[in-house]
């Protein structure tokens, strides 16, 4: 497949290399977002790409009082459920910083996706748009809980999603809508499983994650696992 790469995707080495430039991007948008209007709100994903920039980013002296932390998507589970994503995002970050506990706004998906989902819109609503969407991307071209599969009402900002093709079946997930009201949007996509994928997403084929777009910048980070030329 000897196409043009397209200008915002970038391909590093290592998905250590994708790790740490996405740590830099987050750096470089927060503190443009901290001067300019005094908060840097951030949606985070789950995945094991995510997972490594969250054990970056830990290591770093931030500001971490002007952040505010949301999610892309939950896994309706137990609160304190190892699989849950809030849960990686504390033990590999959000515990190792000086946050306050009120700019952590997660999904309580432990109450059914239905009451999550409502409960999280009103969440959304007042936090549109985000400086910053982490993204990764599933073997199928899934985000967040966007699946092929399934199909939501358009102008919805959270979705209440059953039947996940992946476990667990019920999930709460922000919409392609509420993804895409972003000044800075950072797709990471790392693994020789995903190659099929990219290669639709180049050939223009309709995926979740390739629906997502941005208010600004985009930056499509993949590792040569990952990306086939």
């Amino acid at each position: 497949m000897n196409q043009t790469l397209p200008k915002n995707w970038f391909v590093k080495e290592t998905a250590e290399e994708v790790a740490k430039t996405a740590r830099d991007l987050i750096l470089q948008a927060a503190k443009k977002a901290i001067e300019n209007n005094g908060t840097f709100k951030i949606v985070l994903a789950g995945g094991t790409t995510p997972e490594n920039v969250y054990h970056l980013l830990a290591k770093e002296s931030c500001d971490w009082q002007h952040w505010h932390f949301y999610l892309g998507d939950e896994r309706c589970l137990p609160k304190d459920h190892a699989e849950r994503n809030s849960q990686m995002a504390f033990k590999t970050f959000l515990n190792k910083i000086d946050i306050s506990q009120k700019n952590i706004h997660f999904i309580a998906a432990e109450h059914g996706a239905e009451e999550a989902a409502r409960d999280y819109q009103t969440v959304i609503e007042n936090a549109l748009p985000f400086d910053m969407v982490l993204l990764g991307m599933g073997e199928d071209g899934h985000t967040a809980s966007l699946f092929p599969q399934h199909q939501h009402p358009e102008n919805e900002l959270i979705h209440a999603v059953y039947n996940a093709p992946k476990p667990p079946p019920e999930r709460v997930s922000l919409s392609r809508k509420a993804l895409s009201q972003n000044h800075n949007l950072i797709i990471m996509v790392t693994g020789e499983s995903k190659q099929k994928s990219v290669e639709k997403w180049r050939n223009k084929k309709t995926l979740p994650v390739s629906s997502i777009t941005s208010l600004g910048h985009i930056s499509v980070l993949l590792d040569k696992k990952a990306y086939v030329a």
